[in-house]
């Protein structure tokens, strides 16, 4: 009996121990399984992140075959998903029409009897409208005669007019005068509108016939004329306390030019160059340059001696790109960045309400907390990232905190867009001779508007006799 007891023990043994082995083993298998659902898993969702990113490349090559070519086309990932709100902000104070300094003539209906039953009308008011309208117009044409004879000590002369635009004669014959030229360099360089577009406005409004080609060598006359006027705004470029400068891509028969921007608020000049460096920067400031130069981070403007100031929103969007580059975007580092470039725009908001030892102090103590950050040491990609931009900045961080300038660049990028505009229309220049006008017309018709002056008036008023001029 106790024999079979100790047999029944140990057969219970085995099967407890073989039950032990099979559950050690099935937890193998389940674990195996476990790990192989997890990649599975992980490789389906990499496949369905390729999959939906060569869906949004197929679009976008859809899109792209959709849309106009151009090599200046601005990349997706930079476009703003959410747009503002169009309009003005709620509450602002409401804009009507002016009444016209000025009344041509005098119209009135009278109200003598109903004018559904004819019956007699009482309590009559008057209501007054101002109506303007735009009269037919019709070129108002002058038959000029000159005469030309010989000098014995000059020469050949000639005799002139203040309407004279030109001395051709035969198939150039027929000539515009000042003011319809200068509509024309009006329509197409301040405005932006195509030569073409720009022609057909002159014949259909005006009824002015000129052809594209005809126009472009009337532009070139036209810059030729006014060149003076853009040295003298080099002139007063290097001349000035401060300059606002940045740069973009252009187009001059080829997409390798750059358009350059230096403008204050008395003046703008733009100048299109082949080169992207700081020679372009030398050349257009002087070398002598003493004023403030206030730019994006470019490297073309480290060769310049004079005071300097970097855009501070620049570093806001490095610093927002800097966080993409950390695996998580939470970095104390960055934050103390951000906290200190806030600190800095709101210091240079209460330059003029401080007092100037108060100023000071708090510019220290942001100075302080500038070389902090720089002495600290850094293992994120994206906080690497952003400490070597700032120390490349070098002794230009807070110059907007010891000089009269603005916190931003945002000058320079305001008078830059119109370019870019005119960028996307046209894509720039074919010729360098076109380059030449057109930096020399754009120039002087935005430095006119900024300064409150009708630049149509000048251009009449400087027009006149161009016959002096080469031809074409």
């Amino acid at each position: 009996m106790l024999g079979f007891m100790a047999d029944a023990s140990d057969g219970s043994n085995e099967v407890v121990e073989r039950l032990r082995r099979e559950k050690e083993a099935l937890s193998e298998i389940n674990a195996r399984l476990a790990a192989e659902k997890l990649g599975l898993e992980q490789e389906i969702g990499k496949l369905k992140k390729e999959l939906e990113k060569a869906r949004e490349q197929i679009e976008e090559l859809q899109r792209t075959a959709a849309r106009q070519a151009a090599p200046f086309r601005r990349r997706e990932a930079l476009k703003v998903a959410e747009k503002k709100r169009p309009g003005r902000p709620a509450g602002h104070r409401g804009v009507r029409r002016a009444r016209p300094p000025h009344v041509d003539q005098e119209v009135e209906e009278p109200l003598v009897a109903c004018p559904c039953c004819g019956g007699p009308v009482h309590d009559r008011a008057p209501l007054t409208q101002y109506i303007e309208e735009l009269p037919p117009v019709r070129p108002v044409v002058t038959r000029l005669t000159t005469w030309k004879g010989v000098c014995p000590q000059c020469g050949e002369v000639h005799s002139t007019h203040p309407l004279q635009v030109s001395h051709g004669q035969g198939a150039a014959g027929v000539q515009l005068g000042p003011r319809a030229v200068a509509w024309a360099t009006l329509l197409n360089k301040q405005f932006g509108i195509p030569l073409r577009k720009t022609c057909s406005i002159l014949q259909r409004g005006f009824g002015l016939k000129l052809s594209a080609g005809g126009l472009a060598q009337l532009l070139h006359r036209v810059a030729a004329r006014l060149r003076p006027r853009y040295e003298a705004l080099r002139e007063q470029v290097r001349t000035s306390a401060a300059n606002y400068m940045d740069e973009t891509s252009w187009y001059v028969g080829d997409p390798h030019w750059v358009l350059w921007v230096c403008t204050a608020p008395q003046y703008t000049l733009y100048h299109v160059d082949p080169s992207h460096g700081g020679p372009v920067a030398e050349k257009l400031l002087g070398p002598d340059y003493a004023g403030v130069v206030v730019s994006d981070c470019h490297g073309a403007y480290r060769r310049l001696k004079c005071p300097q100031h970097k855009c501070i929103a620049h570093h806001l969007r490095a610093l927002h790109k800097s966080r993409g580059k950390n695996p998580t975007e939470a970095s104390p580092y960055l934050d103390a960045w951000e906290q200190l470039w806030r600190r800095v725009i709101e210091l240079r908001h209460l330059r003029d309400e401080l007092p100037a030892e108060t100023f000071a102090l708090r510019r220290a103590g942001l100075e302080a907390t500038w070389d902090k950050l720089l002495a600290r040491r850094v293992r994120k990609a994206g906080d690497r990232y952003f400490l070597g931009r700032m120390q490349n900045v070098g002794q230009h961080h807070f110059g907007c905190l010891y000089h009269d300038v603005e916190a931003t660049n945002n000058k320079a990028e305001r008078a830059i867009r119109p370019a870019v505009v005119a960028r996307k229309i046209s894509c720039g220049n074919r010729t360098q001779r076109g380059a030449s006008t057109w930096q020399i017309l754009v120039s002087l018709a935005t430095t006119a508007h900024q300064c409150g002056r009708e630049f149509l008036d000048e251009l009449t008023t400087a027009l006149p006799l161009m016959a002096g001029l080469p031809a074409g």
